[in-house]
């Protein structure tokens, strides 16, 4: 077990005690954030001579689920948050020590839809444009935002021009009041704006370049980052989810050790309850398993010398949305069988199942897509260039 890992069961107390606070303040509350920087966790997947640790990837998940298990909120951010010094370490060594220089612990947001839009000029582009789910932007120094180059009639190319844009705190503005959602409140994910903001060329990497893989020459004889972006990043979504589900699990325990029905049937003596139960832990165990194996084996794929296909990166993304979709399906089945006491918001039954839902939403976690996508592989046809793969 990696030592960051360790220091992650350590502080979950302190994420448990925080988790509600940060859902009505709507944001991660500063303890939190304090107790996360401590462990290390967000510069697991950073380069060493920025501070990093360049742990595994199944590493870097496994923190992200335990920080789950015990803040879902909490557990999100680190996953979210986390991997975006993977993608970092490949930009220009110039941005590197801009974000890192002076603080190692700094951490940058996102999102990455390509909302914005970009117009050339000399040095770098003009940058305009508002997108939503901004995750743990209140205690994040930089964020990375997906934007689209377009030409002096304000028009995209064909294909478009997607990029990944980089820029400072002071450079845009967040929406306060902007996350109002059923679940994941203590993400506080959001809006951010800016309008006409000049980004040096040096803070911007085409899109398709890091999704395929072409920067990686910045950290060379790195296997860590020979993996693929689509890969990495829906799999810390992937630890997001099953660190929910997992701490899901562990309430309805707590909770099933004290039940009593209206009709006084032991919850720990039923067999109905103790079926459904065991059943849910199994396949959440499965699912775990399932993640952590399938990122195993691509990394050491990778460190000995492999070049990532197309059709191992769909098996991968298969995998990984079968096993949030399992996890998910089984804290379900337990939310059903729970009584009436499941849905009082003194107990964590009901904010962990919430929290769940609204994880699912995520483009990472949409399943029927990459399905489809994987079996038109399978069997020889073209699977869809749109899939996030």
């Amino acid at each position: 077990m990696h030592e960051v890992v360790e220091k992650v069961h350590k502080a979950a107390d302190v994420l448990r005690e925080e988790a509600v606070p940060s859902d009505r303040l709507g944001r991660l509350t500063d303890r939190t954030v304090e107790a996360m920087k401590e462990t290390g966790l967000v510069r697991l997947l950073q380069p060493v001579e920025h501070g990093g640790h360049e742990a595994t990837l199944a590493d870097f998940l496994e923190a992200s689920m335990a920080v789950g298990a015990a803040s879902p909120s909490a557990g999100w951010v680190a996953g979210v948050v986390g991997v975006h010094p993977w993608e970092i370490a490949m930009m220009d060594p110039r941005m590197q020590e801009e974000i890192w220089g002076e603080d190692q612990d700094t951490w940058t947001a996102s999102p990455y839809a390509p909302i914005g839009r970009a117009t050339r000029v000399d040095g770098g582009f003009l940058f305009t444009g508002r997108w939503p789910y901004s995750t743990g932007t209140d205690h994040a120094g930089w964020v990375i935002l997906g934007g689209i180059v377009v030409g002096e009639d304000g028009q995209p190319g064909m294909p478009p021009d997607v990029r990944h844009f980089v820029i400072p705190r002071a450079d845009y503005e967040i929406i306060e009041d902007s996350w109002n959602v059923m679940g994941l409140l203590g993400t506080g994910s959001k809006d951010v704006a800016m309008t006409d903001v000049f980004i040096p060329e040096h803070r911007v990497v085409e899109a398709s370049t890091m999704s395929a893989g072409g920067y990686e020459h910045r950290q060379e004889g790195k296997p860590l980052y020979r993996l693929k972006f689509p890969v990495v990043f829906s799999a810390a979504v992937a630890a997001a989810t099953q660190g929910i589900a997992q701490g899901a699990l562990g309430a309805y325990r707590d909770y099933l050790a004290g039940r009593v029905s209206a009709d006084g049937i032991v919850g720990k003596t039923d067999p109905t309850q103790l079926t459904t139960y065991a059943e849910a832990a199994a396949d959440i165990a499965a699912s775990r398993c399932h993640l952590l194996t399938s990122a195993v084996e691509l990394q050491e794929y990778v460190t000995r010398g492999g070049e990532i296909t197309r059709a191992q990166r769909l098996t991968f993304r298969r995998d990984q949305v079968r096993a949030s979709r399992r996890a998910a399906d089984a804290i379900d089945r337990l939310f059903k069988i729970c009584g009436a006491s499941g849905i009082r918001t003194d107990f964590p039954n009901e904010r962990y199942w919430r929290d769940l839902q609204v994880g699912l939403s995520h483009i990472c976690n949409v399943a029927e897509n990459v399905y489809t996508g994987w079996s038109t592989d399978d069997l020889g046809g073209e699977a869809s260039p749109a899939l996030f793969v």
